[in-house]
C-alpha cells in the first residue's frame, strides 16, 4: 500500500504562558497512514490527540521530527487535506445548507453548473437533499455535522481529518452517524484520521487504532489492527472483547502514569 501520511520522529512544544519552560504535548511520533485507510488516534482528553491532527492539517508545525503528505512536507493548511470539527460553530448560521456546502466551491471560483451539481451530488452522498434551503438553526446537531462533512467533501480532499466530530451529539445520533460515515468513506475511499476518546467508537470505525499515552510528552503506545469484517456488528463479540481490552489498557496506562 501507499502512505498517504508518514509521520516520522515529531515532537510538538509549546510554549507555557508566564514561563520560559516549554511544555512537550508530543514526543517521538512515528506513523505511516495509507491511501484509502480509516485511522483513529484514540486516548484520554488531553494526551495530544487534536494536537497531532492539527499537525497533520498544518495548523501547527513540529518542533521537531518531519510530517509528509503523499512524499512532500507539510507546511500549511491545504485543500487536500479537509478538516471537520467538532464545534458546529464550524457552519455558517447565516448560510442555507446548500450555500455552506458550496462555500469553498465559490471561494476557488467554481462555475456556476459545475458547482451545482457537485452540491447535488454531496447533499445527496450525506442525505441531506431535502434539508438543501434550511439555515443551521433548523437542523439538529446531528445535521449540521453532516454539513460539515458535505462541505468538506464538496472540495474532493483526498484526506479527511475529524476531530471528535460526533463528541457533542447524544449516544443514539452518533451510532447513527457512525453508520453514515462509514458508507461516506465506503463510497468515497477517502483516507481519513478520526480523533476519539471514545473507544467503541473507534473499534466500530478503525481499520487500525493508533493509542496515544497521556500526556505531556505523549507518545503512541500501540498500534492495533481491527480485523472485523464490515458491515460490523456492536454486539460482536470480537468488538466486545477488543473494545474492553482497549478500555483496560487506557485505565491502567492513565492509573500508572498518574502515580509516577
Amino acid at each position: 500500500m501507499t502512505a498517504a501520511i508518514e509521520i516520522h520522529e515529531v515532537a510538538k512544544r509549546f510554549q507555557a504562558r508566564g514561563s520560559q519552560a516549554a511544555f512537550t504535548a508530543l514526543e517521538g511520533i512515528d506513523l505511516s497512514i495509507y491511501d484509502g485507510e480509516f485511522v483513529c488516534l484514540l486516548g484520554p482528553s488531553g494526551c495530544g490527540k487534536s494536537t497531532l491532527l492539527h499537525l497533520i492539517a498544518g495548523f501547527e508545525l513540529p518542533s521537531e521530527g518531519a510530517i509528509r503528505f503523499r512524499g512532500s512536507p507539510i507546511a500549511g493548511p491545504s485543500a487536500e487535506r479537509g478538516v471537520v470539527f467538532q464545534s458546529e460553530l464550524a457552519v455558517f448560521p447565516w448560510l442555507t445548507v446548500e450555500r455552506n456546502v458550496e462555500y469553498g466551491l465559490r471561494m476557488r471560483r467554481v462555475p456556476r453548473e459545475e458547482r451545482a451539481k457537485t452540491v447535488a451530488d454531496v447533499l445527496d452522498l450525506v442525505g441531506l437533499s431535502t434539508h438543501r434551503n434550511k439555515l443551521p438553526r433548523e437542523l439538529s446537531g446531528g445535521m449540521k455535522q453532516r454539513v460539515q462533512i458535505a462541505r468538506v467533501l464538496a472540495n474532493d480532499p483526498d484526506c479527511l481529518l475529524m476531530d471528535e466530530p460526533y463528541g457533542a451529539l447524544d449516544a443514539q445520533t452518533r451510532m447513527r452517524l457512525q453508520d453514515e460515515l462509514t458508507r461516506i468513506w465506503q463510497a468515497t475511499k477517502k483516507t481519513i484520521v478520526f480523533v476519539t476518546h471514545d473507544v467503541g467508537e473507534a473499534v466500530y470505525l478503525a481499520d487500525r487504532i493508533a493509542v496515544l499515552t497521556d500526556g505531556p510528552a505523549a507518545k503512541i503506545k500501540k498500534i492495533v489492527q481491527v480485523d472485523i469484517d464490515r458491515p460490523r456488528d456492536r454486539s460482536n463479540p470480537a468488538m466486545v472483547e477488543l473494545a474492553r481490552s482497549l478500555t483496560n489498557e487506557l485505565h491502567h496506562g492513565s492509573t500508572a502514569h498518574g502515580a509516577a
